[in-house]
């Protein structure tokens, strides 16, 4: 029998301590700089996080999660389990912006403990830095946390998933009720979801296939998942989300996105293939590439649309950060991991930051607060009869959401005769709203825009407003003559109320414009 001596235990201690301080400040520097940086973004929010909030409050209202409480049901939203706790957050009235940014930033930094703690378990102090540190320094990370839709947190989840994986690779614990719920939780915050978490819960499956408790809680959530997709399908009358059938199937724009996620993310690619070489490192690179190859495909041969800022990618983006934490730690030598470490993390801050898009991303929150929101304000204010409140609008989130009013969406992803095929002029004509929102470059609307024959709508309509949202960006408020006094009063005197606090007299899609205000903040 060996015997440790207490002098042997002390040291062994002291040794550790060090260790031990560098991790906790690693992980203590990296939180401030996430922190800074979602404090840079917290005035984004995107339209299209309106259309969840839409039918979370009319959920939260008992109306179910429908976009027009009256009228047929369409299911214009992708992430019915994000559209669960938005209601919930909008039954005990809280304001939903506000909601749901707190809630992804809580799973942000969720994510980034993910990525230290795991990375540096398996891949030591620099596992922790490369993993943490792409991640905090990737600035569109802060605009998905803030901007009211479910990507911040689906990505957390993925990853948590193939934390799992990881363990059950190792033979470890891990709890039979988590991977079917992370499935569960996955394939409804977005349908792809299931697909990212298939090489997660197969090798879950497969190293527990002799526990009873596998399968019990496999089956039940195979019960719920069914119940769920029967439900839905009961309810809206469609195998898929709406969204689907409007956006998707573009080949072409699916190759394109491919080839600029390879690009924006090559250095963490490229580590995480590396994985792949060695074989005690290759089962662990086998499950982070099938994770993000399953994640990504269905965006591969689709080409989403409204892809800010890399959205679509990003639900990847920590599992690839992980991947290159640990394929750096795994080079060997000292000198080697510190510079396949700096190119990862320099090349996610340089990437990141470069963005084509991100002067207009970093300046849509102001934008959409003086235009869209104070149009669907200046409405839901209006003395307008409730049985008139009816609207048909292009961009199909924060007016019909602060509106409250009867909604055509004529894009189509809120509307199942457009989205089917049925002529937007002529739904618009039928159903003649009080209120028409038309889109376009300058304050003159063009002939037609989605679809729409404007001139042909517009007849016997007043345009009461044309509200700025940027230089070449305007939405023009066509009302029927009897409601034009009170929509035209209400309209202006929101946008008018807006414009103080929301870049007075600047539209330009600048990133100075974006560091203008920042410094403004600071400096009180």
């Amino acid at each position: 029998m060996t015997i440790t001596s207490t002098s042997e235990a002390t040291g062994s201690v002291e040794a550790a301590r060090p260790r031990r301080r560098a991790l906790v400040f690693t992980g203590l520097g990296l939180l401030v700089l996430f922190l800074a940086g979602a404090w840079s973004a917290w005035f984004f929010t995107i339209d299209d996080a309106f259309i969840s909030f839409r039918y979370a409050a009319n959920l939260a209202a008992g109306h179910g999660p429908v976009w027009n409480v009256t009228g047929p049901r369409v299911e214009g939203f992708t992430d019915f389990s994000w559209v669960l706790w938005s209601g919930l957050g909008s039954w005990l009235g809280l304001a939903l912006p506000l909601f749901t940014k707190v809630t992804s930033l809580v799973f942000g930094v969720l994510t980034l403990l993910m990525l230290v703690t795991t990375g540096h378990r398996r891949g030591g102090l620099a596992g922790a830095l490369v993993a943490g540190g792409a991640y905090v320094v990737f600035l569109p990370t802060y605009f998905h946390i803030t901007s009211g839709l479910e990507t911040a947190v689906f990505a957390a989840v993925l990853l948590r998933a193939v934390v799992l994986g990881l363990r059950a690779l190792d033979g470890e614990r891990v709890h039979p009720w988590e991977p079917p719920l992370l499935l569960l939780v996955l394939g409804t915050l977005r349908p792809d979801g299931v697909l990212a978490a298939l090489p997660t819960v197969a090798v879950w499956l497969w190293t527990t296939r002799r526990s009873r408790a596998t399968w019990w809680w496999t089956a039940g959530a195979a019960v719920v998942g069914a119940g769920y997709f029967g439900w839905r399908w009961q309810y809206y009358g469609q195998l898929l989300p709406n969204t689907f059938y409007v956006k998707f199937g573009d080949l072409a724009s699916g190759r394109m996105w491919t080839e600029h996620t390879f690009w924006l993310l090559l250095p963490l690619l490229v580590l995480t293939l590396s994985l792949l070489l060695r074989r005690a490192t290759r089962a662990t690179g086998g499950l982070l590439v099938a994770t993000v190859v399953l994640t990504y495909v269905t965006y591969a041969v689709s080409g989403p649309t409204m892809d800010y800022l890399d959205r679509f990618a990003d639900h990847g983006v920590p599992v690839l950060c992980l991947g290159a934490g640990l394929g750096a730690a795994a080079l060997g030598g000292r000198w080697l991991t510190a510079l396949t470490g700096v190119v990862a993390v320099g090349w996610s801050a340089v990437a990141g930051a470069t963005a084509p898009d991100m002067g207009t991303i970093a300046n849509y929150g102001p934008d959409l607060q003086r235009a869209h929101v104070a149009i669907g304000k200046g409405l839901g204010a209006a003395d307008v009869p409730e049985h008139q409140r009816t609207l048909a609008v292009g961009d199909a989130g924060a007016i019909p959401y602060y509106s409250g009013w009867q909604a055509i969406d004529y894009i189509g992803l809120n509307d199942a005769q457009i989205s089917r095929g049925a002529d937007p002029t002529e739904v618009i004509l039928k159903a003649r709203p009080t209120v028409l929102i038309i889109t376009s470059g300058a304050p003159q609307i063009p002939e037609s825009r989605y679809g729409v024959r404007n001139r042909e709508v517009i007849a016997g309509y007043q345009e009461v407003a044309a509200v700025r949202m940027r230089a070449d960006y305007f939405q023009t408020v066509w009302v029927l003559p009897e409601w034009a006094d009170t929509v035209r009063d209400h309209v202006n005197a929101a946008v008018a109320e807006a414009a103080p606090s929301n870049d007075p007299g600047r539209y330009e899609l600048t990133v100075d414009r974006w560091l203008d205000r920042l410094r403004s903040q600071l400096l009180g």
